[in-house]
């Protein structure tokens, strides 16, 4: 192979992610990958400890992105997404007012998750599994568990506890093991923080 040839297939073109980019308001203990996804007008706010994987994408589009303590963005995930088409009731308001969605504190949306944007809330503790979608406005309460693939109607309010399956089954956790459930957050942190190389700064 000669050298021109070695030096075409060694080239690598930098990934370009097109869209505006949103004004942001990170805590000086967060950890975002520099492969991160950060497009829309509206702020986003990542509170402290909270870990945003490489290819999770926060979406300002329709508005504000608050991400509370403590809390894990795993790749593809993303957050504020824009409904298709948006739901006859929620109005679709762009440049960045309103709110698109807020995350309590210990919340994990894992890989391939979906949440959309539109006054869209996920209380504290809750857990969106691999491949789940929570459509427009849905509000997620305290420590609820969307088990993969499952999904949440725009607009729909979930009592807190609630298991939901992919099959559309439901029922309440019972367990009582929150306090439990979040010091296995801390030392999930705790280990992501030393694997993900993040780099805030790209994005300020």
């Amino acid at each position: 192979m000669s050298s021109s040839s070695k030096t075409r297939h060694s080239i690598v073109p930098p990934v370009v992610h097109t869209g505006p980019k949103p004004p942001v308001h990170f805590t000086s203990s967060i950890s975002i990958a520099d492969s991160a996804i950060l497009i829309g007008t509206g702020l986003i706010t990542i509170h402290s400890e909270s870990v945003i994987h490489p290819r999770a994408k926060l979406d300002s589009t329709l508005g504000r992105v608050s991400v509370g303590r403590r809390c894990i963005i795993h790749e593809r995930a993303t957050l504020g997404a824009v409904p298709t088409p948006p739901p006859p009731s929620m109005p679709i308001v762009r440049g960045g007012e309103g709110m698109s969605v807020a995350l309590g504190d210990y919340v994990i949306v894992e890989v391939g998750a979906t949440v959309e944007g539109g006054e869209t809330v996920i209380a504290e503790g809750t857990l969106i599994g691999v491949g789940a979608r929570v459509g427009a406005g849905a509000k997620i309460g305290r420590h609820c568990t969307l088990t993969p693939m499952s999904e949440i109607a725009a607009g729909e309010m979930l009592p807190d506890f609630t298991v939901v399956y992919s099959n559309g089954l439901r029922r309440t956790d019972n367990r009582g093991m929150t306090e439990l459930k979040n010091k296995g957050i801390t030392r999930q942190i705790d280990v992501l923080r030393r694997m993900i190389k993040s780099n805030p700064q790209k994005f300020a």
